[in-house]
């Protein structure tokens, strides 16, 4: 993994996460949305903790503080996101869910340049909105439980960084899925247990767990060890293409022009943004004096 590019590494979790969102989706009918939540969170958790069986007896309490707040953004986003599916296409869905990332993004950056690619995703962002506000297809609870994922998002992109640098491995993101699990079974248990019965709908659940919490998941921790956290905020906001894609392919979700333009203004926004940024880099670089040692 240390010679795979971190982009690649991000992409290829954007792209794992969302046909795993689609792959669960189509179970909603049988467990609902947070039953959905409840058996991704705990199979991803058992997953991990079996391959890894990390050692808690060592931990210190600036370990567990940074496995419960990456456990609770995880349980809140994960959540939010899904009850969003319930009413929305995943494309528009992942799209208004990057409001998050974005205003992270905004308050990390330090560049005008940055700041005008941020605003051109979230013209995209509020080309939905108006379409959900005004009667359109997209339905405003959908809209407001994306956002409300959005919020989640950011607090998972800089608690994740925080787990990355404070436990080595993937313990911290082991134990974080537990926790984010205990913390959504109130809520999705009883949906959940609707799929006790059916052989096929576990091993399904076993399937999104893999796609959406462990391989992701997994990724992203390694890549945000060298991959600055406004970068993968960045990079992420190419998820609602993937999403987009996913909804076709799995559910058959077709977008209108309102979302098609907004997918292209932060798919738009996403690409500007890191061009810039290597740029910028590449700048310096040449800028950087060299030392003389003859």
């Amino acid at each position: 993994m240390t010679r795979v590019p971190a982009f690649v590494l991000v992409l290829a979790a954007i792209l794992s996460v969302q046909f795993g969102a689609g792959l669960a989706r189509t179970q909603f009918d049988a467990v609902g949305p947070l039953g959905a939540t409840f058996l991704r969170l705990v199979f991803g958790a058992t997953i991990l903790l079996l391959i890894l069986r990390p050692k808690l007896g060592s931990w210190g309490r600036r370990k567990w503080l940074a496995a419960t707040v990456l456990g609770v953004a995880l349980a809140g986003m994960n959540s939010m996101i899904y009850l969003a599916f319930e009413s929305i296409p995943l494309g528009v869905a992942v799209t208004i869910e990057f409001l998050g990332p974005l205003v992270l993004s905004l308050a990390l950056s330090r560049r005008i340049v940055d700041v005008l690619w941020a605003l051109l995703a979230l013209t995209g962002v509020v080309l939905l909105g108006l379409e959900g506000f005004s009667g359109g297809s997209v339905a405003v609870i959908g809209l407001l439980f994306a956002a409300g994922a959005g919020a989640f998002w950011a607090l998972y992109i800089l608690s994740s960084a925080r787990v990355g640098r404070e436990i080595a491995g993937l313990d911290g993101l082991a134990v974080a899925l537990a926790i984010a699990a205990v913390i959504s079974a109130p809520f999705g248990f009883a949906g959940a247990s609707q799929a006790f019965g059916s052989p096929r709908v576990l091993l399904i659940f076993v399937g999104v767990a893999v796609l959406s919490s462990v391989l992701p998941y997994a990724l992203e921790m390694i890549a945000l060890r060298r991959l600055p956290t406004r970068v993968f905020g960045i990079l992420s906001s190419l998820g609602p293409a993937a999403a987009a894609l996913a909804g076709l392919l799995v559910l058959g979700e077709s977008l209108g022009w309102r979302e098609i333009v907004a997918l292209v203004l932060v798919m738009t926004a996403s690409v500007g943004v890191t061009l810039a940024r290597g740029q910028s880099a590449r700048a310096s670089a040449r800028r950087r004096p060299v030392l003389n040692i003859d």
